[in-house]
């Protein structure tokens, strides 16, 4: 197993399982009365992720404090990560799941460097940091109170109400630079939520975490993501999805059509041919030339969110928060954006 950004203290060698010699590894265990997952608790070195340059991310930092998600979506663009691990990007990237065990105090710590310009931090932007999980692991207030105390703006993108667990500390963060959270909702067809993401929480639970959020000051907005043709893509779902969102005071509204890359599109057509067959040949012709759908059906999803809410293109830039933003020396606040810069939250 390849584990190059993660190291473990000698003095906790004892504490490995047998059987386990990658150095990286704190602790290994397996919870067979959850979802049969395993967990490998690590010491990472550092928790800040550097975005690269050439990415269309509106962002350059990233925090993952988690490796895998146990919710398990059919179409998570980030599976192929697992495979870096000598791990698969299918069952093995539901069920074993990297624990980051230090990254609070890593974060502190790089916060705290006098090189730290206080650029945005994105979290969700890989997997889901408030997964089940989170509610054993409790990582987030840890990672929440250090962007606090550095003042660092930051958003987050995540398909849990455990998120609500820790809105006292967002509002504290958000009285020292700007903060801003976005809920994943791409159904309320509660077949289509079962088969595509089976261990996530309801679309209602999702919908009323957007309402409790804006309620208490912590702009938040609905993505509709990933929009999938014949799946999630009829008008009338997508335009109660926005009525919905209105209702909960949702700050912003996007969407992203589905994007199939590396494995992915593997996993995903299997996935297709064993649960809907009858839309084998229609993915097989969109996703044929790789991994994005022809211009012309992306168009159609954007028609399906006129004005209100914006489909991301796949193939053009991501827009969202200007990590080169100004960040008053007072603090952000978590106010309520006016409504030119509503859709650029993310």
């Amino acid at each position: 197993m390849r584990w190059d950004n993660l190291r473990v203290d000698s003095s906790e060698d004892e504490h490995r399982l047998p059987g386990y010699t990658d150095p990286a590894v704190v602790r290994t265990f397996d919870a067979p009365e959850a979802l049969d997952v395993r967990f490998y608790e690590v010491h990472a070195r550092s928790a800040l992720n550097r975005v690269p340059k050439r990415s269309r991310m509106p962002f350059e930092w990233t925090v993952n404090p988690y490796r895998g998600c146990t919710h398990a979506c059919t179409f998570c663009f980030a599976r192929p990560t697992h495979t870096y691990l000598d791990l698969n990007a299918g069952r093995d990237f539901e069920r074993e799941i990297v624990v980051k065990v230090n990254a609070p105090e890593l974060l502190r710590a790089e916060l705290r460097r006098p090189s730290w310009k206080r650029e945005h931090v994105a979290m969700g932007t890989n997997t889901d940091p408030y997964q089940w999980v989170e509610g054993r692991y409790r990582l987030m207030p840890g990672i929440w109170e250090a962007l606090r105390d550095s003042r660092t703006p930051s958003s987050i993108l995540t398909k849990s109400p455990l998120l609500l667990r820790d809105t006292k500390l967002m509002l504290e963060a958000a009285e020292e630079a700007p903060v801003a959270a976005n809920l994943s909702v791409p159904t309320l067809d509660e077949g289509a939520w079962r088969e595509t993401e089976p261990h996530t929480p309801s679309p209602r639970a999702w919908l009323e975490a957007v309402a409790e959020l804006n309620s208490a000051g912590i702009p938040t907005g609905v993505l509709i993501a990933p929009l999938m043709p014949g799946i999630n893509d009829r008008p009338e779902e997508v335009e109660r999805i926005l009525e919905l969102a209105d209702e909960a005071g949702a700050t912003n509204v996007g969407g992203v059509a589905l994007h199939l890359r590396g494995e992915v599109k593997g996993l995903f057509m299997d996935w297709l041919r064993d649960r809907r067959p009858d839309l084998v040949p229609r993915y097989e012709e969109l996703y044929r030339r790789g991994a994005y759908a022809p211009s012309e059906e992306r168009r159609r999803l954007s028609s399906l969110v006129p004005r209100r809410a914006q489909v991301e293109d796949a193939e053009r830039p991501m827009r969202g928060v200007d990590p080169a933003g100004p960040i008053s020396s007072r603090g952000g606040g978590a106010r309520r954006p006016a409504a030119a810069s509503q859709a650029r939250l993310f």
